[in-house]
């Protein structure tokens, strides 16, 4: 349904109205359809009168809508009047309606209205990453650096994860701004891709860049480079952090993993203890192993292709230097069907050891238990990212140890189009050194991305800024 051009009268509406298919349902399509072409704001509003009009009142949603249209056309007048008369009529407004007016707010002229509003919603939910990216950016715009980081400190203490585009609009608006103080809260954001383990892209490696240069009396150069596989940096020279835990921090983690994350979550609700238990007992018999594999997961690979083949040519091509395989595996794998092909599962149990748990175990624990008690050199093959299980460390130290262990440890396969190959996570010779953001206090080193996929952002870079101090 095509919105008209200009103000129709009451009648006219009514026209199009008993025209319409479903009369029930006009003005909420209208409305859609004017956002769709963004429509002028007096035809939206020449509806909304009509309506009132005829109801006597105007519908929550449809207020929403046409909210929606003034803050998609920047009418900060009637994005603040929509506001007055909702407060007024509904007392508390849903979440979609604040990250409406908070958005529609921060980026006009009035922006510290947007303020009041996010401390209006603190006294009623947790406001929405949305809310306080809006606000830290209308504060960044206005060279307001201390609010803008007192807001990003709020959302982190919320857990409110920011995305790249917030973390990306310090650097931007700090360029060419003096301060020691403004200074240690960018470092502080640098750490905190380093702590996460995010690697930035190619723009917002740029606007890092431009940043560093761009500081008073500074004298920081950035050059664009490849470390070599040494884990030395051909523009300064400096070897970067080695990738391997020390065998302190490596007991350490372990024992955290097993305490936290195996013993400490609601693993238990999808496996039995008996089972887990019958784990240990097997996995403790057989030690060490090389490489454990999560085999469920491995034989999803290649979606045409029956999933014990899948496993086949991983098992097979993992067994190749003699290696001590663990395959992780479901008690209904040992059931001939068109996916599990018996003759093919016995073959893979002779160049592998296989434990079959319930088919509705977690299997991540089963994976880190053996792997972890296997001891340093272990690998283990997943295409999951455990995130899950970061999240269960309590301490910034453990969770940095556990990614760290994780960047030289985790196996990944990729289908090509050839035949399967080891697409090795990081577990490559090349990855002697750690792939994540450093620094010697004159020197920092940023792993980037040329694209921002985000889904990817685990995947390691090869890229790199060296950023020195002259």
């Amino acid at each position: 349904i095509q919105p008209p051009e200009k103000p129709l009268q009451a009648e006219e509406w009514n026209r199009l109205r008993e025209s319409f298919q479903s009369p029930a349902v006009f003005e909420e399509v209208m409305f859609n359809s004017m956002i769709r072409c963004n429509s002028p704001i007096d035809v939206a509003k020449s509806l909304l009168t009509h309506v009132a009009k005829n109801n006597g009142d105007i519908a929550y949603n449809l207020l929403l809508k046409y909210l929606a249209l003034c803050v998609q056309q920047g009418q900060t007048s009637e994005i603040h009047d929509v506001y007055e008369i909702m407060k007024i009529k509904f007392k508390i407004l849903e979440s979609g309606a604040y990250n409406l007016i908070i958005r529609g707010l921060s980026n006009s002229d009035q922006w510290r209205m947007a303020l009041t509003l996010l401390e209006e919603v603190k006294k009623i939910m947790i406001p929405s990453r949305t809310n306080y990216e809006c606000c830290i950016k209308a504060a960044g715009r206005h060279q307001e650096m201390n609010l803008a980081f007192e807001l990003y400190h709020e959302m982190l203490t919320k857990d409110l994860v920011p995305t790249l585009d917030v973390l990306q609009a310090f650097f931007d608006f700090s360029r060419g701004m003096k301060g020691a103080k403004l200074q240690k809260e960018l470092f502080g954001v640098l750490l905190y891709l380093r702590d996460n383990q995010i690697y930035p892209h190619k723009m917002f490696m740029r606007s890092i860049k431009l940043w560093f240069e761009s500081i008073p009396g500074g004298n920081w150069r950035g050059q664009l480079t490849n470390i070599k596989d040494s884990g030395q940096c051909p523009v300064c020279n400096h070897q970067l952090e080695d990738s391997d835990l020390t065998e302190e921090e490596y007991d350490n983690l372990r024992e955290r993993i097993i305490r936290d994350v195996i013993h400490g979550t609601d693993m238990f609700r999808k496996t039995s203890p008996q089972e887990f238990e019958a784990f240990q007992t097997f996995v403790e018999n057989r030690l060490p192993f090389d490489i454990v594999i999560d085999g469920l997961n491995v034989s999803h690979i290649k979606p045409r292709k029956m999933q014990c083949e899948n496993l086949f040519d991983a098992v097979n091509c993992l067994a190749k230097d003699n290696a001590r395989l663990l395959v992780l595996g479901r008690k209904h794998m040992l059931i001939n069907s068109s996916n599990w092909k018996r003759e093919i599962m016995k073959e893979m149990q002779n160049k592998a050891d296989f434990f079959f748990a319930e088919n509705i175990s977690e299997d991540d624990a089963f994976l880190l238990y053996a792997t972890l008690r296997s001891g340093k050199h272990c690998k283990f093959v997943t295409r999951d990212f455990l995130r899950d299980h970061k999240a269960c460390l309590s301490d910034s130290l453990t969770r940095h140890l556990f990614r760290k262990w994780q960047r030289g440890h985790q196996i990944e396969f990729s289908p090509s189009s050839k035949k399967m190959f080891l697409s090795v996570f990081i577990q490559q010779p090349a990855f002697r050194y750690d792939c994540v953001v450093q620094t010697t206090g004159d020197t920092w080193h940023i792993p980037y991305k040329d694209i921002s996929e985000e889904k990817y952002s685990y995947r390691v870079p090869r890229k790199w800024l060296c950023i020195q101090q002259k």
